[in-house]
């Protein structure tokens, strides 16, 4: 794995390939983030799920790659992302990268279509009139299109529930989603190599140990302030932009810091969206599979699990107030912060980025500050403990499926052709 992902760094990382002509970053407008944000804006308004979330980043930021991609010429052209072919001479590259993007959100998110139109007009006066423009515009609107027609039979819809389970160790409630098990990836050949395998056996060592652990770390009865806003800080309920927009927040603050040219942003934010839409469905697939139960009801019901190591308290309540509202094996939120930490590492050829961060939950909007990608996804992961959401080992096997699909979107996809 480690020789893979140093392959992948090499092959995708800042610098590999030469544009043909040089290229400018314009000083009037900023598509890449511009768009982004609305999208991450309409993840929060329609509170949709982690899942749909990153779907929706990866189809809005996959076609303004491949609009983008589609004007370069040869030696900067790279494989497409999902739709090829070759957009008109002469043509804008930021009128494209914002229609298409505005192509996806208004089919994605009909109810928002003034928004969105309002600021693809504002986004084309700023460019100014003109031909290249005008033929941006239309090749972007094009390609967008193309990219919701392409995924519209992914299998994301119709949406499909398990139902609740009963006994030791099987989560107990009904949940939604479990159709991205099966939907199609954006960059991974096979998302079921990624699967973990089960989770220690009720019995073992290992899960007493994690058991433990939960127990006393995320337990809402031991005042603990620090873990408390550590939690809640990646918490990132229905209504925020989901853990998946937290690392495409970040990947935007780190390229606008580097001031990476259109190009260069199109393609960090095309690889980061692709891994962790990609992520979700190994993610979904692992828990439908493995059904496992959370530590509140482990806790509570400790009499039950065969293993004299672990002691029952009925009224154990988790930090975060919840019990979850998905089975535990694997964490979600450790599988996105995996995927996001290795593509960002990957793309900048090195993981020692330090950067500042405020997440849609962070307590009084305090922001954070990290040495580096890891180091943000390993306390996001830990969070999860703190919280009482999930137990130390889903934290570990939710990071590793995230870098292993990570590694394999950036060995072998928007390579240079």
């Amino acid at each position: 794995m480690k020789k893979l992902l140093f392959v992948a760094m090499l092959v995708a990382g800042v610098g590999a390939g030469t544009p043909a002509v040089a290229e400018v970053k314009r000083p009037d407008i900023d598509s890449v983030r511009v768009w982004n944000e609305l999208a991450l804006t309409a993840v929060r308004t329609t509170r949709a799920t982690d899942a749909d979330a990153a779907r929706l980043y990866a189809m809005v930021d996959v076609a303004i790659y491949d609009a983008t991609n589609g004007l370069r010429s040869g030696h900067g052209r790279r494989a497409p992302a999902l739709i090829g072919g070759s957009g008109p001479h002469g043509a804008d590259p930021q009128a494209a990268a914002a229609s298409a993007a505005h192509a996806v959100l208004v089919r994605a998110d009909a109810d928002r279509t003034a928004t969105y139109d309002a600021q693809l007009a504002a986004d084309l006066a700023a460019l100014g009139p003109g031909v290249p423009v005008t033929r941006g515009a239309a090749w972007g609107d094009q390609v967008g299109a193309a990219v919701v027609a392409a995924r519209a039979d992914d299998g994301y819809r119709p949406v499909e529930t398990q139902a609740a389970g009963a006994g030791p160790g099987v989560f107990r409630a009904d949940w939604s989603g479990t159709q991205y098990r099966d939907v199609r990836p954006f960059g991974v050949e096979d998302p079921a190599r990624y699967l973990p395998g089960a989770p220690p056996a009720l019995t073992s060592e290992a899960y007493a140990q994690a058991f433990t652990e939960v127990k006393v770390l995320g337990d809402a009865a031991v005042p603990a302030p620090d873990l408390l806003a550590t939690f809640q800080f990646w918490s990132l309920p229905a209504g925020s932009d989901q853990p998946p927009g937290e690392w495409l927040r970040i990947a935007l603050t780190v390229s606008g810091q580097r001031h990476l040219p259109l190009g260069e942003q199109a393609r960090l934010t095309a690889l980061l969206t692709m891994a962790l839409a990609d992520t979700t469905v190994v993610t979904v697939a692992t828990k439908y599979t493995y059904r496992h139960w959370r530590p509140t009801t482990a806790i509570r019901e400790a009499d039950t699990d065969g293993n004299p190591a672990t002691e029952p308290d009925p009224a154990w309540t988790s930090r975060a107030g919840a019990v979850g509202g998905s089975p535990e094996w694997v964490s979600g939120h450790s599988s996105y912060s995996g995927a996001g930490a290795a593509v960002l590492a990957g793309f900048f050829r090195t993981d020692r980025i330090p950067f500042t961060h405020t997440t849609d939950s962070a307590p009084g909007g305090l922001p954070r500050s990290y040495p580096g990608f890891s180091a943000a996804a390993a306390e996001a992961g830990r969070s999860r403990i703190y919280g009482g959401q999930h137990f130390a080992f889903s934290d570990r096997a939710g990071q590793t499926i995230g870098r292993g699909v990570a590694t394999e979107v950036l060995a072998t996809r928007l390579l240079p052709t």
